[in-house]
């Protein structure tokens, strides 16, 4: 923080370079008001006004005595905090993160802080009271508009476009103002709420015998009174404080008995602000002991760490790779430090949470996108404060204000889901959490069965520390794997709907023993295509490349990148056909097949559509734990780290559907995400079953599968990403040229590619049609940039890439088009 000198009577001025929450290249210089000099301090938030009447909460980057040279520098408003809310590591890391994934530091702002931390601009509509104005001229939207004024004075935007019913309202609003008849202000307000409960309590009066004595004669006469009183009592012999829901819920009076004792000033009520986080220690399990292979990989762990910053726990799946996370999170926070343990699915944090607290307790905190606003505002709180030693969490966690990292966990560190896609900043979360261990001087521990070949590459390589744990803990064998051909079934029609008689038969064997199944199938829905047999007509979306998915529980024809839904078609718009067939199938029709096969099954489904809702997924979990349901049909949530002892058989659907995906990372994907999905089965002392259902039973990935073969995974792979020059033995950048202009984008983008390869040569594929030529409106063109590692520099290519692409903004020719950088795609 900054002081100035009272007694020699001349305050100084000051500037600060602040971070906007924009898309916009760098920071921006404000001049500090002399009153707010002792405010200033790296971190905190401060209102800005940008642009002719926008408001917005930026973050001081920098505090300087200097003006900027090609602009007058406005002052800033105000300074909102008492102390920062965004640390200088933070600060580091956001400067990294832009210049390593290409982005601008107000994207990395705009992922980085909870939007409750962000004062936001609302405009709002005045109508001018001492202007006489013709009612005649106005057309009939301003004529509604001004009448709604007239009744409430101040109306929001979002208000009048209600009233109106339409989209776009501001040149009907600049009308008005031309006219002078409304004025048009930003109004800044915050967004973050502290959750209040109302406390009732009796009041001290009544604390004496005889005046309790005397009320209770008095309220002999109201009954519901009484009840209410009776009930706080009872309530009470712990904390005189109880909640007024607490009061309600154990009597049988209503919330006006209760306002009348408040009234009588019998009841006094107190507000109090209370966390929406429930952090409550329960009961702690006693203490266990590692298995000897398990001691053997802690002690490894720990010998290299004092060589080397990250190491590479590769474990099967049921090795005991979490009690190992527990016995180095102990140490760690012995150390005085905090551990940050990442997770590659919201959903997998609620099971986790639940195993770490019955050894923590209320020192977890848990960060996710599906908590509120206000909900992760307050775990920001808590982690600035230094509350939480302990946080479990999405990719998002990185973002932390952590003031004394220790340890890194990244779990399940070949995930896909760790990599965000959209907005920027396109960032992985592994590759930033190896970074913000490096400037807090802490460790990264990465865990997985299945290992990514850029994780394996840089143990290969050196980077990184390898320990293995090659056995199951206790007495938990490998389930037995069963590959069947789906050909041969077809061909002998002994196949029901999309189950083989093998898998059927194990499934109703396991149901008959009590066990519980897992069916895997990678696509939700019902059917992603439906077509017309006479004329081929597809049902396409509106807004994308795609065809549209039939969802049976909505009744509608979904596009699953836009959000786009229509009625489902019955007959065919083209030719009137009623021959409409569906082909493929999703996770809806898995449930729904089953459920005809073996309608004693309890079935449940766990996707995207099923668990959208914050505890829908806990719910889910705690039925299938108890019991309560006996086959669960899912995407890849279910192969991601889920612990059931009573599971015994695995159902792979359709195999092909992973291998034959056009990309260069398919057969790694697919022997991870099979080999996760198969190590579900047979934990504790039960024995495991795994049923692949293929059209291609010899395919090396699924051998490699079954062998539990990894080695041989890596080798062939990285020896095809040699020869076709992909990661990891070369780095990738991809770039997404968009235009709303099909035939415009392809002179863009062949324009970019030009200017790109005068310097960079064969190192610019492209440009191509990727996969889906049109999300959203957009038509896409694909280029990539394949980098050697040990050749030209990576700093000096984003550099020069960095020229090309402001060239591309500033470039007339370009009008409507932009490019999107992704760097490492994943």
């Amino acid at each position: 923080m900054l002081e100035f000198n009272e007694a020699s009577g001349d305050r100084q001025t000051f500037f600060v370079d602040v971070i906007l929450p924009l898309a916009i290249s760098k920071t921006y210089t404000y001049r500090v008001p002399q009153v707010l000099n002792n405010d200033l301090e790296i971190g905190r938030r401060v209102i800005v006004q940008f642009g002719k009447s926008r408001i917005y909460t930026a973050i001081i980057f920098s505090i300087t005595e200097n003006p900027p040279v090609f602009y007058e520098a406005k002052y800033i408003i105000d300074v909102l905090d008492d102390v920062p809310i965004v640390n200088q590591l933070q600060l580091r890391l956001w400067q990294w993160m832009a210049d390593y994934y290409m982005c601008n530091l107000g994207e990395v702002m705009q992922a980085a802080l909870p939007a409750a931390l962000k004062l936001a601009s609302e405009t709002k509509i005045i109508l001018l009271t001492d202007v006489i104005y013709d009612k005649a001229l106005l057309t009939d939207k301003e004529y509604l508009i001004i009448d709604a004024l007239e009744i409430q004075p101040e109306l929001k935007v979002a208000d009048i476009v209600n009233l109106l019913g339409q989209k776009t309202v501001f040149p009907l609003l600049k009308s008005l103002f031309d006219k002078g008849i409304i004025h048009i202000s930003e109004e800044i307000s915050e967004r973050y709420k502290p959750r209040r409960k109302s406390y009732i309590y009796l009041n001290h009066f009544y604390n004496e015998a005889e005046s309790r004595k005397a009320l209770f004669q008095i309220l002999e006469r109201a009954p519901k009174q009484l009840d209410a009183l009776l009930a706080y009592l009872k309530l009470s012999k712990n904390d005189p404080l109880v909640l007024k829901s607490q009061i309600l819920e154990e009597s049988a009076c209503g919330s006006s008995t209760l306002k009348t004792l408040l009234n009588k000033e019998i009841f006094m009520q107190e507000n109090k602000v209370v966390s929406r986080l429930g952090t409550e220690d329960g009961e702690l399990l006693a203490d266990f002991n590692l298995s000897e292979p398990q001691q053997k990989a802690f002690k490894e762990i720990n010998e290299h760490f004092q060589q080397k910053d990250v190491t590479l726990l590769h474990g099967i799946t049921s090795s005991g790779k979490t009690q190992i996370y527990i016995r180095l999170i102990e140490q760690v926070l012995s150390q005085g430090k905090q551990v940050l343990y990442l997770l590659p699915e919201i959903a997998l944090t609620s099971q986790m949470i639940e195993r770490l607290r019955q050894y923590f307790g209320g020192k977890i905190g848990i960060y996710h996108s599906r908590f509120s606003d206000n909900e992760r505002a307050e775990v920001w709180a808590k982690v600035l404060k230094n509350e939480y030693q302990i946080v479990l969490g999405a990719r998002s966690s990185v973002f932390l204000p952590f003031s004394n990292l220790g340890l890194i966990i990244v779990d399940e560190e070949h995930e896909s889901s760790y990599k965000q896609f959209d907005p920027a900043p396109r960032y992985h979360a592994r590759d930033t959490a190896i970074y913000l261990a490096q400037i807090h001087q802490a460790k990264v521990l990465l865990g997985s069965a299945t290992p990514s070949l850029e994780s394996y590459y840089n143990v290969q390589t050196d980077k990184f520390a390898l320990v293995e744990l090659k056995e199951r803990f206790g007495n938990s064998k490998l389930p037995e794997v069963a590959v069947v051909s789906i050909t041969d079934e077809t061909n002998k029609k002994t196949i029901q709907a999309n189950f083989t008689t093998v898998l059927i038969n194990e499934i109703k064997q396991a149901l008959e023993k009590k066990e519980q199944v897992i069916l895997f199938q990678n696509r939700r829905g019902y059917t992603p295509i439906l077509i017309c047999r006479t004329c081929g007509y597809l049902p396409k979306c509106i807004n994308c490349d795609v065809s549209l998915t039939y969802h049976k529980s909505t009744g509608k024809l979904h596009c699953h990148y836009c959000g786009f839904k229509q009625d489902t078609v019955v007959r065919c718009p083209a030719c009137g056909s009623a021959h409409i067939e569906q082909k493929g199938f999703g996770t809806e029709k898995i449930e729904e097949d089953l459920e005809f096969i073996i309608p004693e099954a309890r079935i449940a489904r766990m996707d995207l559509d099923t668990t959208r809702s914050k505890n829908s997924f806990q719910k889910l979990m705690g039925d299938f734990e108890d019991g309560k349901i006996d086959v669960l049909v899912g995407t890849q949530m279910v192969a991601k780290g889920l612990d059931f002892s009573n599971v015994t058989v695995i159902g792979i659907i359709n195999a092909d559907s992973l291998l034959n995906y056009p990309d260069f990372r398919a057969y790694e994907r697919s022997y991870q995400l099979l080999s996760q999905v198969a190590g579900r089965a047979g934990r504790r002392n039960k024995i495991g079953k795994v049923i692949i259902q293929t059209y291609n039973p010899h395919h090396r990935v699924i051998e490699q599968v079954i062998k539990g073969d990894f080695e041989a995974l890596y080798n062939t792979e990285l020896r095809d990403r040699k020869t076709f020059l992909y990661p990891p033995i070369f780095r990738l950048i991809r770039l997404d040229i968009k235009h709303k202009d099909s035939a415009l984008l392809g002179a863009i983008a062949y324009r970019l590619v030009d200017e790109l390869k005068s310097t960079l040569g064969k190192r610019v594929l492209g440009p191509e049609d990727p996969l889906i030529g049109r999300i959203r409106n957009y038509y896409i063109k694909t280029v990539y940039l394949k980098i050697e590692r040990n050749g030209i520099s990576i700093a000096r290519v984003k550099e020069f890439l960095g020229q090309v692409l402001l060239n591309f903004e500033t470039n007339k020719l370009n009008k409507g088009g932009f490019v999107q950088v992704d760097v490492d795609p994943y």
